[in-house]
C-alpha cells in the first residue's frame, strides 16, 4: 500500500460489516468509518480545503477522531491531532504555525471557551462536533457543524490527487525553544511504520487492541494505523484515570493487545481485584516512553500470564525504532530492543564517529520511518537530519544517549539536552517557566526532569520568590492545574533563594537535577 488512507478503505472492501471502532458505547464498522471518511473529504473540499493544507484536530479519543484523520487525509491534506486538553494560547500558537486552513474541535463548553480565548482565530474554516454555537464567527472565519457536513458529502472516495511522498500528518513537540515545533511525515512513512510495528507485534486481523493513549501522542496515533493495516479492531479510552473501569472494557471485548506507559501499568497493577477480570484474552502488552521496572515486570507477568512484553523505543521524529523481542526480556531486561526490520542504528561520540558495543553516545536512526523535517524549521531540520557520509542518505540525530551490546540490543542512558519526557510525552522546560512567570510572586523559576520510576522522568520546578511574597506551593499547583496540560505539571515543587547560574548567567540544570525533592 503507498497511502495511509488505502489500509481504511482495503478493510472496508474485504470485511465492511467488521467493527473497526469501539469507543464508549459507540461502535463504528470499517464501511462506516470509510463512508464517514469520504463524505468528510468531499465536505472539506467544498469549503476551500486543499490538497496540502493543514487540519487541526482537537478531539479526545472517539470515532469522530478517526473519522477526521481519514478523512482529511482522502482530501488529500494533513491532519494535525492536538491534546484536547491544550490551552487556549498554546493552540493559537499550533494553528498559526501550521497555517491551518481548518479546525475541528468538540462543540462542548470547555472548547467553545477554548475557542472564544483564541479569537480571533487565525483559521478560516472552525469544525464544531457537533451543533455551532450561539455567538456569530469572527470575520474571516466560516462556523460548520460536522454533521450538516457529513450530511452534505458523498459518500464514494475521492480521485487521487497526491503522491506517497506528500505529507499525511504534523505531529506538533515540545522544542528547546520552549515553542511547539510539527513533525512532518509522509503517507510513505507512516505505511512503512506501521507495517513494520504490525510485523513486530505479529499484529492480525484477529486482533483487539485497546488504547487509552491519545491520538495526539505518536504511540497512541499508531495504535489506530497498525490496527487499520491488519484489519485489527480498535478500543478507544479518553484516558486512564478509572482503571477499573478500562478492565471492564478489556474483559467486554476479549481485548488481545494492551499498549501502555508505566503510569499506566502502575495503577492496573494496584487495583487489589485484578485477578476478578477476565482478561484470558490479552495475548500481548507493550511499553515506550520509559522503562518498566524489574518488578513491575514480574507483576505483570503474574497478572497476565499468557501474555507476552515488548520493550519498546521511538520518537515523534522516528515513529518506532526498536522491540525487544519477549524472548529475550529475562536476559536484557535493561533493553529497548533490536533496530525495526528495514532501519538502522548507530552508536556516535559528539564528533559523529560510530562507537563500539558498550560505549556511550547519540544514538543515529536511519530508514524510510524518519520525518521529513520540522514544519518551517529549516535550520532544526538540518540539525537533526544530516547525511551519511558515505551514501548521502538522511539520518536522525537523536540527542537521546545509548550504549549498544555486542548483539546489538540497545540501552537507553538519558537525554542529551533538557527536554524532559514524562508520561511518555515531550516536556520543554522553557514552556513550564514560561508558565510561571505568569505567575505573581515569581522572581525567578526552573523546571527540570528528576529520574521517577513510574513516569521516566518527573518535573520539578524551583522557584525563587519575590521579596515579601507569600507564595505557596498550592498556590503554584492551582495556578499549573488552571495553566498546564496535566503531563505537564510538576510533581516536586521547591522554593530557593537563588537560582545556580553561571557567570554568564546561564542556569545550571544539573545542579537542580541532583537536589531532587
Amino acid at each position: 500500500m503507498r497511502f495511509v488512507h488505502e489500509f481504511l478503505e482495503e478493510n472496508a472492501r474485504r470485511t465492511p460489516s467488521k467493527t473497526a471502532i469501539v469507543a464508549g458505547e459507540m461502535r463504528a464498522s470499517f464501511a462506516e468509518i470509510e463512508v464517514a471518511a469520504n463524505r468528510l473529504a468531499h465536505a472539506l473540499s467544498a469549503e476551500g480545503v486543499s490538497p496540502g493544507d493543514r487540519v487541526a484536530v482537537c478531539l479526545e479519543n472517539s470515532i469522530e477522531t478517526v473519522v477526521a484523520i481519514f478523512g482529511i487525509l482522502k482530501a488529500g491534506a494533513v491532519f494535525s491531532v492536538i491534546n484536547p486538553s491544550v490551552k487556549a494560547d498554546k493552540l493559537a500558537r499550533i494553528i498559526r504555525d501550521a497555517g491551518a486552513a481548518a479546525l475541528i474541535i468538540a462543540h462542548d463548553a470547555a472548547h467553545r471557551r477554548l475557542v472564544a480565548e483564541m479569537l480571533p482565530i487565525s483559521a478560516p474554516l472552525v469544525v464544531w462536533v457537533t451543533g455551532l454555537p450561539d455567538t456569530a464567527p469572527p470575520a474571516g472565519t466560516r462556523f460548520r457543524a460536522w454533521d450538516e457536513l457529513l450530511r452534505g458529502g458523498k459518500a464514494h472516495a475521492p480521485e487521487r490527487t497526491i503522491d506517497e511522498s506528500d505529507l499525511g500528518t504534523l505531529i506538533y513537540t515540545s522544542g528547546t525553544t520552549g515553542q511547539p515545533k510539527g513533525v512532518m511525515a509522509a503517507h510513505r512513512d507512516m505505511v512503512f511504520a506501521a507495517t513494520a510495528i504490525a510485523a513486530s507485534l505479529e499484529n492480525t486481523a484477529d486482533d483487539v487492541i485497546f488504547s487509552a493513549l491519545p491520538l495526539a501522542f505518536t504511540y497512541g496515533l499508531y495504535q489506530l494505523m497498525t490496527a487499520m493495516r491488519v484489519g485489527a479492531t480498535l478500543v478507544l479510552e479518553k484516558n486512564f484515570v478509572f482503571p477499573a473501569k478500562a478492565l471492564q472494557i478489556m474483559a467486554r471485548e476479549r481485548i488481545t493487545g494492551f499498549p501502555g506507559v508505566p503510569t499506566m501499568y502502575a495503577l492496573l497493577l494496584g487495583i487489589s481485584d485484578l485477578a476478578h477480570y477476565d482478561l484470558s484474552s490479552v495475548r500481548y502488552l507493550t511499553n515506550a516512553a520509559a522503562r518498566l521496572p524489574a518488578h513491575h515486570i514480574r507483576q505483570l507477568r503474574a497478572a497476565f500470564p499468557q501474555a507476552r512484553i515488548y520493550s519498546m523505543y521511538g520518537q515523534t521524529e522516528c515513529k518506532r525504532t526498536s522491540v525487544l523481542p519477549p524472548a529475550e526480556l529475562d536476559r536484557r531486561p535493561a533493553s529497548v530492543g533490536l533496530p525495526l526490520p528495514g532501519t538502522r542504528v548507530l552508536i556516535v561520540n559528539d564528533e559523529g564517529q560510530p562507537l563500539p558495543p558498550g560505549a556511550v553516545g547519540e544514538l543515529v536512526v536511519g530508514g524510510p520511518h524518519l520525518m521529513r523535517g520540522y514544519w518551517g524549521k529549516p535550520e532544526e531540520t538540518a540539525n537533526t537530519l544530516r547525511p551519511d557520509p558515505v551514501d548521502g542518505a538522511l539520518l536522525l540525530y537523536s540527542g537521546d544517549l545509548f550504549w549498544m551490546d555486542e548483539d546489538g540490543f540497545l540501552y537507553f542512558v538519558s537525554r542529551k539536552d533538557d527536554i524532559i519526557k514524562s508520561r511518555g510525552e515531550k516536556v520543554s522546560p522553557t514552556e513550564v517557566e514560561n508558565v510561571l512567570y505568569g505567575l505573581k510572586g515569581v522572581r525567578d523559576a526552573a523546571a527540570v526532569g528528576v529520574l521517577d520510576e513510574l513516569l521516566g522522568e518527573a518535573i520539578k520546578v524551583v522557584i525563587v520568590r519575590e521579596e515579601q511574597s507569600a507564595l505557596t506551593e498550592r498556590d503554584v499547583r492551582a495556578y499549573c492545574a488552571q495553566h498546564l496540560e496535566e503531563f505537564m505539571r510538576p510533581k516536586f515543587i521547591e522554593f530557593v533563594q537563588e537560582l545556580p547560574k553561571s557567570d554568564n548567567g546561564k542556569l545550571i540544570r544539573r545542579n537542580l537535577r541532583e537536589c531532587a525533592a
